[in-house]
């Protein structure tokens, strides 16, 4: 998304997102932005986010985006988004 010196100034795929609290490879979302299509609170770990000691992160270390806006590109890259914490619907990743 034009962040990273090695990524287009435009998206050039998107998938929607499961909303999960399991934090693995298969529900890690890449370094994504996500487009919110229905507003409310985002729980998500941000990209890059390891557990103390390396691995994948825990549930501890997300953060809690209060008040996300309807049809909006949430402008924060993330790694996961969690279902426990998450009001907010119609969520698609963007990379």
């Amino acid at each position: 998304m034009g962040q990273y010196g090695n990524q287009p100034d435009f998206a050039t795929e998107a998938k929607e997102i499961t909303k999960s609290d399991t934090i693995d490879n298969t529900t890690k979302l890449n370094s994504a932005c996500i487009y919110v299509g229905g507003g409310g609170d985002m729980k998500v770990i941000l990209a890059g986010v390891v557990a103390p000691g390396g691995g994948f992160p825990t549930a501890a270390q997300a953060v809690t985006f209060k008040g996300v806006g309807n049809g909006v590109f949430f402008p924060v890259i993330v790694d996961y988004v969690l279902s426990t914490g998450t009001s907010a619907i119609d969520l698609v990743a963007v990379y």
